[in-house]
């Protein structure tokens, strides 16, 4: 490898450089480059820029009437995270004949601005002299955001995780150094407490998994056939059985119904986190209703809507674009925030749409709607 202050061919020739021009390639395929979504810059034999498009423009803050016509180093001094120059370090021009190509790095633009890089170095002939250097560019503040997204992910469950699991250990340990000083009632109480939670440390795992297969887009749904009202009725006798007066829920169902296909776990699922947070956040009655719709698939005519309301203070209108991002956990606190995420991606692996608004009575409304998604042998 070789380094050095510049080895590209006219590299300090005296003289006015080339014109601009668009690359042969692009513009004989009726492609605009100003059309791509990653910044794109091309230089010529002699190491000039002649390509600079727009999105090259926005990551770099350089005009293209300043790029054009310079000398590559000149307009894109990168350099790695260890402060060297990248394109001494590269050598494109005069570096090894057989180099084809630089992978994808991250490199710092003037200011300390971190960009992800890949060149492409064209010959005309297999080990000839560089024809054209292309380099792309892409912003890295959407993959920052995604790391900074996972890592608050981690420390979230990190946190929820060891309430429980301290809990678990203490009681524990506690038994068995003095297993013999405690009533029958005491023990109880304390296994009972290990018991629920062991369940919240299964249910954060859960909903670990869950955001892992929703955001890898490997949710699986194990289509049968669904009784949505008796699902719906289930859930609620639940929460009466807990202490909940009956008066406070309204279920009403519009007949018929079309044939629900759909993953019944996972359905489940989404009822009992919008119950929970109509119970928790909500106030007054709890309407729960279930209408047959149009699908919100092409192609299918039916579908069915369950739409869930109470009558509390709802959610803020400047909040409601963010309802069902990570971590939203409106104006009380508790829990990981990340029910309604996962309710979102259940509801989209299964076809169908949910949104958020507010409910004649003043509180929050959630509807979903999923297609009756019948097996096409019943069809």
């Amino acid at each position: 490898m070789s380094v050095g202050t510049s080895s590209a061919p006219g590299a300090g020739r005296t003289g006015r450089p080339p014109a601009p021009r668009r690359p042969a390639d692009l513009t004989g395929l009726g492609l605009d480059p100003d059309d791509l979504p990653d910044g794109l810059v091309v230089a010529d034999e002699h190491g000039h820029v002649i390509c600079f498009n727009t999105a090259a423009v926005r990551i770099t803050a350089v005009a293209a009437a300043d790029a054009l016509g310079q000398p590559l180093e000149k307009v894109l001094p990168l350099e790695d995270l260890d402060g060297r120059r990248w394109w001494q370090l590269t050598d494109p021009y005069g570096g090894l004949a057989i180099r084809v190509r630089q992978p994808e790095r991250n490199l710092l633009l003037p200011g300390g601005r971190e960009v992800l890089v890949c060149a492409r170095y064209v010959r005309t002939e297999p080990t000839g002299p560089v024809h054209r250097v292309v380099v792309t560019l892409r912003d890295t503040e959407a993959r920052r955001r995604t790391e900074r997204s996972h890592a608050e992910l981690i420390a979230t469950v990190a946190h929820e995780l060891r309430s429980p699991l301290t809990s678990v250990k203490g009681f524990t340990a506690t038994l068995l150094a003095k297993w013999e000083r405690f009533t029958d009632d005491q023990k109880r109480l304390m296994l009972e407490t290990v018991d629920a939670d062991a369940d919240r440390v299964t249910r954060l795992i859960a909903e670990l998994l869950d955001i892992s297969r929703i955001d890898s887009g490997r949710l699986e749904v194990r289509r049968q056939p669904v009784d949505i009202g008796a699902a719906v009725g289930r859930h609620i006798q639940a929460y009466v059985a807990a202490g909940q007066p009956a008066d406070r829920f309204l279920l009403r169902l519009s007949q018929p119904l079309p044939a629900l296909w759909a993953d019944p776990d996972k359905i489940d699922q989404v009822l009992s986190n919008l119950l929970e947070n109509a119970v928790r956040h909500g106030e007054g009655t709890v309407t729960i209703d279930i209408t047959p719709t149009a699908s919100p698939r092409e192609g299918e005519d039916a579908g069915t809507s369950v739409t869930v309301s109470d009558e509390g203070p709802g959610i803020p209108e400047e909040s409601m674009n963010r309802v069902f991002t990570r971590f939203w956990r409106g104006s009380k606190r508790g829990g990981t925030g990340l029910g309604l995420y996962i309710v979102q991606g259940i509801v989209e692996a299964h076809g169908g749409t949910i949104t958020v608004g507010r409910a004649s009575g003043g509180g929050a409304e959630f509807r979903f709607t999923l297609p009756v998604a019948a097996p096409a042998y019943l069809t």
